[in-house]
């Protein structure tokens, strides 16, 4: 298996005042330019939804915007990383923040959804969804509202040996117990994993 090193990564800033900026990631010296570009445009373009997300749902000024992100993986040519906006809006109790995870494979450009993790035909909703049950039951979880099983596309990101499943504020749980994370290691769903996907990349050369 041919060496592949970690990407580089750019950090870029939009600010409007003080109290409103936003970071954001950006891949640099990629081979392919209109791989990179692509890639980057991409992440351009979910860090203004999120941000457009806040302005269409809040019910009066925001006074107050913070935008971040996260690289959970940067390893074996997958890129994973996650983009959070915090807003707040003028004397509301709280504010409210939204999370986004982007996967990439840095070579061809692609972008994964969940189902590109796993064997076409397999039976992943349902194996994921029973290992999410036994970790709200395990970890005594308070779910607001009942969970039968993920969506076909669930919000989730990889991070080295682990696919993390993650929900919005109060999908499941209370807004105070924050963004419910469920790691799986890839070693508990090997059987389901396409081994030519992200994943595999993962379990490849163990």
């Amino acid at each position: 298996m041919p060496i592949s090193f970690p990407v580089t990564i750019q950090t870029m800033k939009v600010s409007d005042g003080p109290q409103k900026y936003v970071y954001y990631p950006q891949v640099t010296q990629l081979k392919n330019r209109q791989i990179e570009q692509h890639i980057n445009r991409t992440i351009i373009n979910h860090t203004q939804k999120l941000m457009d997300i806040q302005f269409g749902n809040m019910p009066s000024v925001i006074v107050e915007m913070v935008g971040s992100f996260e690289i959970k993986n940067n390893q074996r040519d997958i890129l994973s990383l996650t983009l959070s906006n915090y807003a707040y809006p003028d004397r509301a109790a709280h504010g409210m923040t939204y999370l986004e995870a982007l996967t990439f494979n840095v070579i061809t450009g692609k972008q994964y959804q969940l189902k590109d993790l796993f064997k076409p035909g397999s039976n992943y909703i349902e194996i994921i969804s029973r290992i999410i049950k036994e970790q709200i039951k395990k970890r005594d979880l308070p779910i607001i509202n009942e969970f039968r099983e993920i969506k076909p596309d669930q919000d989730f990101y990889i991070a080295d040996k682990t696919v993390v499943i993650y929900f919005q504020l109060y999908d499941l749980v209370p807004y105070a117990y924050g963004f419910p994370m469920f790691p799986i290691s890839i070693y508990d769903i090997q059987d389901i994993i396409d081994e030519n996907g992200p994943l595999g990349k993962m379990l490849a050369g163990n």
